[in-house]
C-alpha cells in the first residue's frame, strides 16, 4: 500500500485534513474528498481557500482539504455516530494539546480565567448547535424506506412552511401546478423518488415526490447547517 507523507500547504487556522478524516473514519480519501466537495457546493462555499496537497512516498502530489472545526463537524454530521465520535474526540485532543502559558501576575491570571470562561462558553454553544444533528441522526436511524415532505419535516422538527421555503430557496424543489416537485438533478442523484398512479374510485392521476433514505440523510445535513446559521426552526 502506498504510504502518504508530507502534507503541505498547512492553513493559517486550526484545521483537520481530509486525509486524517479519512483515516479516522476508515473511508477512502477520494470518497471523503467527494463528500467535502458536495458539502461546499451545497453551502455555496469557495473551496480553493481550503485546498492543500500532499505527496506519497513516490513523490507524487495529490490534493487534499483542510477543514476548520465547524465545517469538519458539518461534514461528519452525515456519518454514523461511531465515526462522529472519533472526529469529536480528535478535535478535543487537538484543542487540549494547545500550549497555555502560565500567568506570572494577577492581571495575567485574571485574563487567563476570562479566556477559559470564554472558551467554555464557545464549546457550550458548539455542543448546542450540534445537538440537532445528533438528534436527527438518532431519529433517522429508525426510519425505513422513502418519506414524504411532511414526514421529513416532522423528522427534522421543522415547521412545514419554513422547510418548504428552504427547499424552494435552495433550488432543491419547485412548485409545478401547485405541487412541490424536486429538481431533476436531485432525482438523478437518488435523493428523491416520484411515485405515480391513479385512484381506483375516480381514476384520477397523481404523482408524489418522496425523499429516499439517501435524500433524508442529505437534506438533514443541509437543514441542520441552515439552522446553525441562525435561521428559525
Amino acid at each position: 500500500m502506498t504510504q502518504l507523507t508530507n502534507v503541505k500547504s498547512v492553513p493559517g487556522f486550526p484545521a483537520m485534513s481530509s486525509l486524517e478524516i479519512a483515516g479516522l473514519c476508515d473511508k477512502r480519501h477520494d470518497n471523503v474528498m467527494a463528500d467535502i466537495r458536495n458539502m461546499f457546493e451545497q453551502l455555496n462555499i469557495s473551496s480553493p481557500e481550503f485546498l492543500g496537497d500532499y505527496r506519497d512516498d513516490r513523490g507524487r502530489s495529490y490534493p487534499l482539504y483542510h477543514l476548520p472545526k465547524d465545517l469538519c463537524l458539518t461534514l461528519v454530521s452525515g456519518y454514523n455516530v461511531v465515526l462522529r465520535k472519533r472526529i469529536i474526540d480528535r478535535w478535543l485532543e487537538l484543542e487540549n494539546g494547545q500550549q497555555v502559558s502560565v500567568p506570572q501576575s494577577l492581571p495575567e491570571a485574571l485574563r487567563l480565567a476570562a479566556d477559559l470562561a470564554e472558551q467554555k462558553e464557545q464549546l457550550t454553544q458548539q455542543l448546542a448547535a450540534a445537538a440537532p444533528k445528533v438528534e436527527f441522526v438518532d431519529r433517522y436511524c429508525t426510519a425505513k424506506g422513502s418519506m414524504s415532505f411532511r414526514q421529513v419535516a416532522k423528522l427534522l422538527n421543522a415547521k412545514e412552511t419554513d422547510f418548504r421555503l428552504f427547499l424552494i430557496d435552495s433550488d432543491i424543489m419547485y412548485r409545478l401546478g401547485g405541487v412541490l416537485t424536486p429538481r431533476h438533478q436531485h432525482i438523478n442523484a437518488g435523493r428523491f423518488e416520484v411515485k405515480t398512479g391513479t385512484t381506483s374510485e375516480s381514476n384520477y392521476a397523481f404523482s408524489q415526490a418522496r425523499f429516499t433514505a439517501k435524500g433524508v440523510e442529505w437534506i438533514g445535513g443541509l437543514w441542520t447547517a441552515h439552522i446553525a446559521k441562525g435561521h428559525a426552526a
